[in-house]
């Protein structure tokens, strides 16, 4: 199989991730920037590339692999958090996509069906390690009274003070944390949404999802997310 050469390195974005004003830590590649470049790479170029894999050509899949395998990488690693298990998996999708080219039917964007078939082959690593770090979100989650205020008032905004008092490493990390005890799809989508930028849509049809099921997992990460900083921080999760 080919050498893997990672050239991605994303960071979170807290401002997506629990509702803030708080920048976002640093990010080398905007969502723009993804999106911007996705919507190339889907043209007459890759389309010529796909017929070409599906006949077996050996040159146009060192070129999908080389155009594709530092995101798809990028997605693994942060859905896994584990660098070998990662390789593992990389290795695993390029090898379907190998041998099962002639499977796609071009009914969604070819790079649809990629990331596809990474999330599900991190998410079968996860269940077959059974060393989920999940936790029930409940805890975190904002507390409403019965006429919908916050149970725990006044509602403090400590995101304002965060730059003053940890250094970006510390909140990414205290972030990274938090997001690998999200259930394990939430995670995914998570990640498919605010570090990859991809749409709810485009979410759905990677997870065999519906789009409103996407919204609500997404909403309640985020909350979870935001909840779970604030706990570590300090604060209420109200």
């Amino acid at each position: 199989m080919l050498a893997y050469r990672n050239e991605t390195e994303h960071s979170y974005s807290t401002e997506k991730l629990y509702g803030t004003s708080v920048a976002p830590v640093s990010r080398r590649t905007s969502s723009t920037a993804i999106l911007s470049r996705r919507r190339r790479e889907t043209g007459p170029g890759e389309s010529l590339l796909v017929e070409r894999l599906k006949a077996g050509d050996q040159q146009a899949f060192e070129a999908i692999f080389n155009l594709y395998s530092p995101k798809l990488y990028g997605v693994a690693q942060r859905i896994l958090g584990e660098g070998a298990d990662t390789e593992e998996v990389i290795q695993d999708v390029f090898w379907t996509v190998y041998r099962k080219a002639k499977m796609f039917r071009g009914h969604s964007q070819f790079s649809t069906w990629l990331y596809r078939l990474t999330v599900n082959a991190a998410l079968g690593k996860i269940r077959r390690s059974k060393k989920s770090k999940e936790v029930e979100y409940e805890e975190f989650l904002p507390k409403f009274q019965n006429d919908g205020h916050h149970s725990v008032r006044p509602v403090v905004d400590w995101s304002d003070t965060l730059d003053e008092q940890y250094a970006k490493q510390e909140i990414q990390q205290m972030l990274a944390n938090a997001l690998d005890q999200l259930k394990p799809v939430d995670k995914s989508v998570v990640v498919l949404s605010d570090l990859e930028g991809m749409s709810d849509k485009e979410i759905a049809a990677t997870l065999s999802l519906t789009v409103s099921a996407v919204k609500t997992r997404l909403h309640r990460a985020r909350l979870f997310l935001r909840g779970k900083l604030a706990v570590q921080l300090g604060h209420s999760a109200a």
